[in-house]
């Protein structure tokens, strides 16, 4: 799967622009505040439906403009598909694929996986846990349509039992619902808890021997899940935690709550160390890049093609070996990525397929 094309019409400081796509690796360059980022925000958007900053559709929306467009172009098997996306501020978002709409975004996940690295996912460790859970339901909503339907019925869930539990002082009768929203959140967060003790095993498979060459032989990397609650037990935590709902106005109980761990082991050392709360920097950083270099091979087994890779100004963030190594993984993956500026490390260990200036809401390329 390779991006041919991404149109943008009033998307952030884009009023109309069409970048043709190397499918090899393309750079995006240019000072900062010019709108490298805003190009691949628009392309996670195409893939996911969702802004990786969080933003809501009115946010990306261009200054003064009611509504923004996207179209992206993709290749798959010598075959073409076309994305069409339509954002708006007072209504939700439509979506178009080769002309034929369809009704709920989530049809969409899947067509499309992305891989997005930035300054930011090198801090993912030691940030708090709703990061690290948004890494795995972002990876997992795109491998994953069970996953992805059952965990938007169970977050539906999780803000309409809050908001009884938070009118229940006023609409007492109301607690008779609780009980039927107690079975459905058993319902739909079991296969989550599932789908993600599954994810975190393959995921150590995986990332093992990434860490092992990031360190020079000198660590190896675990990860170890850490559900709120654990699946057998899950039914009759939500009951016993009901009188506490009910005094804090939260659900307290279920995978919207759950965590993951990072234990590193030194190659001569008895015990492991989690690094989330006593890794060094460093080491922080190298699990980080071990962690997101582990989500492309993990998109490569599951849907047996290579996904499309963004790096946001990344590559400033990282020194010379960890340079090198995400270099080497890229190989034959479509790579778009951002820089300030074209110095002698880009011009001499990377072969630029398409070159392009970003200035000022304006692209031009330059090969």
């Amino acid at each position: 799967m390779i991006i041919k094309s991404l149109e943008l019409a009033d998307f952030r400081n884009y009023e109309n622009i069409k970048i043709n796509f190397s499918k090899g690796t393309n750079i995006l360059y240019g000072d900062n505040a010019q709108g490298k980022t805003n190009i691949l925000e628009a392309i996670f958007v195409s893939a996911t439906t969702k802004s990786h900053k969080g933003s809501k559709d009115k946010e990306i929306i261009r200054f003064g403009k009611e509504e923004a467009h996207i179209r992206t172009i993709l290749e798959k098997d010598n075959a073409e598909y076309r994305v069409d996306m339509h954002l708006r501020k007072s209504k939700s978002k439509g979506i178009a694929i080769d002309g034929q709409k369809i009704k709920r975004a989530s049809d969409l996940i899947g067509r499309l996986n992305v891989v997005f690295f930035s300054p930011e996912d090198l801090s993912i460790i030691k940030n708090g846990p709703s990061e690290r859970r948004r890494f795995m339901d972002m990876e997992l909503c795109q491998l994953d349509q069970i996953y992805l339907n059952n965990l938007s019925k169970y977050n539906k869930l999780v803000v309409e039992r809050n908001k009884i539990l938070k009118d229940l002082f006023e609409h007492p009768e109301n607690s008779v619902l609780l009980d039927v929203q107690d079975k459905q959140l058993f319902e739909y967060g079991s296969v989550i808890i599932k789908t993600r003790e599954k994810f975190i095993k393959d995921l150590n498979e995986i990332i093992r021997p990434i860490h092992e060459k990031l360190t020079g032989e000198k660590e190896t990397l675990s990860v170890f899940y850490e559900p709120n609650v654990k699946l057998e037990e899950f039914e009759s935590r939500l009951k016993q935690a009901r009188k506490k709902d009910t005094y804090t106005k939260q659900t307290t109980v279920g995978p919207h709550k759950d965590d993951f761990s990072f234990m590193i082991k030194k190659m001569n050392a008895e015990d492991a160390i989690d690094i989330r709360k006593f890794g060094s920097q460093g080491q922080q950083r190298t699990a980080s890049l071990s962690l997101k270099l582990s989500e492309i091979e993990i998109v490569k087994r599951a849907k047996k093609e290579n996904p499309v890779l963004l790096l946001d100004d990344v590559l400033s963030e990282l020194d010379s070996n960890r340079q090198n190594y995400l270099l080497n993984t890229i190989g034959d993956i479509q790579t778009i990525i951002t820089c300030t500026g074209l110095d002698e490390f880009v011009n001499n260990r990377f072969e630029i397929d398409k070159l392009f200036k970003v200035t000022e809401g304006t692209v031009s390329s330059e090969n």
